[in-house]
């Protein structure tokens, strides 16, 4: 199973900014897929979750400005960021967990995502 981001980058506050996991060795629409972000010494956050194409979750710093989806046919989860804030800065993980699992059971590599002011 690999999970592989892209998408990260520098971009100003206000801006916009697609990630993309492209995972290979699993069926997304047989796990809840979730984007996770992380800066170093600080704990990891879960911003938002899809579960067998359902109804999203997100949490209260990005709601109303990410937008998790999936394309089952291409095997890619995707999270649109608009009207991206500084502190929305961190290593962005696409994660895979299996539906009765706490906890992922798979993990990307990570990609950066700055925000400036």
């Amino acid at each position: 199973v690999q999970l592989a981001e892209s998408g990260g980058g520098s971009v100003q506050a206000g801006g916009s900014l697609r990630l993309a996991c492209v995972t290979s060795g699993l069926t997304i629409s047989r796990y809840c897929m979730a984007w996770f972000r992380r800066n170093p010494g600080e704990e990891r956050e879960q911003v938002a979750e899809i579960c067998n194409g359902g109804s999203p979750k997100y949490s209260d710093s990005v709601t109303g400005r990410f937008t998790i989806s999936q394309d089952n046919a291409k095997s890619t989860l995707y999270l649109q960021m608009n009207n991206v804030k500084p502190e929305d800065t961190a290593t962005y993980y696409c994660a895979a967990r299996w539906f009765l699992s706490g906890q992922p059971n798979y993990w990307g590599q990570g990609t950066q995502v700055t925000v400036s002011s």
